[in-house]
């Protein structure tokens, strides 16, 4: 038989919803009634959210504690204190599951370190709504969250992530999307991408098919509230097409030119997509060959 929840000295991290307020579960809604206090991002916010869900009662409500990433250093603390004194605890963030781009990460491998409990009550998660309904792969998928503010180190980033054939999810905020989707355009290419906002909502929104189709939209439409970008991964590579006829033609090219057998090989494998090791037992074989030839003679 399951034990009651919340249970004592188990720090709970509680799923809220993204968009609909129906998506709360029960059980989310019986752990958040229960718990001694609920650490969120911000206070207002999270009170107004748990007012909407009928939890805010006059007396008995579960308190509300600050907890984001400039106070979360000073926080764990105090929060392992009261875990340790027995006391149930939540963690919510704004919106979906606490711990993915907001402060939790740090504070569950404390309570762990610490040998407490920690219970996930799963709920909605803006990362798989939109990856599941993008019509993107979905077997396989990258997630990066927020990519840094600043262009240029926004753009190496991307650039390390040019090969990555795995679908990508990425979070912006609006006011940064546009510059995200040049510099995705110019870096990764018009690949396939839907940009997700207003999830579970009215007025859900989500616009693609492909980077430069999304680019032109927000730059008619300037984009509100923080986007959730999926992104196609980088295309397959074309196998190798160069004929073995090709190929000696052209190793016999850059032999008479002076280049050593293995700088010829390494030459070639950078522009056919051959390997080196493949090329260099092509110039051996054919270096064979022609030994043989040499050492025959005629009846």
């Amino acid at each position: 038989m399951q034990e009651a929840e919340p249970a004592a000295g188990v720090l709970y991290l509680v799923g809220t919803p993204i968009g609909n307020l129906g998506d709360l579960s029960p059980r989310a809604r019986q752990v958040l009634a229960g718990v001694s206090a609920i650490a969120c991002e911000d206070t207002r916010r999270s009170g107004l959210l748990l007012h909407q869900l009928g939890l805010r009662q006059a007396d008995g409500s579960p308190r509300l504690i600050s907890f984001h990433q400039h106070n979360q250093n000073s926080r764990i603390p105090e929060l392992l204190a009261q875990l340790a004194a027995g006391q149930a605890l939540a963690v919510i963030s704004d919106a979906g599951l606490p711990g993915i781009s907001d402060p939790g990460e740090e504070l569950v491998a404390a309570v762990r370190a610490a040998g407490h409990e920690v219970i996930c009550v799963p709920g909605p998660s803006a990362v798989t709504t939109a990856l599941v309904s993008s019509g993107l792969p979905t077997g396989r998928f990258c997630f990066e969250g927020f990519l840094p503010a600043r262009p240029r180190q926004r753009r190496a980033r991307l650039s390390d992530l040019a090969g990555e054939a795995r679908t990508l999810v990425l979070f912006e905020a609006p006011h940064r999307l546009v510059d995200l989707l040049e510099d995705v355009l110019e870096l990764l290419g018009d690949r396939p991408l839907r940009v997700a906002r207003e999830l579970t909502k009215r007025h859900e929104e989500q616009v693609g098919p492909k980077v430069s189709a999304a680019l032109e939209h927000f730059r008619r439409v300037p984009p509100q509230g923080e986007c959730t970008l999926v992104l196609g991964g980088a295309p397959t590579v074309a196998p190798p097409c160069w004929d073995p006829t090709q190929l000696r033609a052209e190793l016999g090219r850059l032999l008479e030119q002076g280049l050593s057998r293995r700088e010829a090989a390494r030459h070639l494998a950078e522009h056919s997509g051959h390997s080196r090791r493949e090329l260099y037992a092509l110039l051996h074989e054919d270096a064979g060959d022609a030994e043989d030839n040499l050492g025959q003679r005629p009846e």
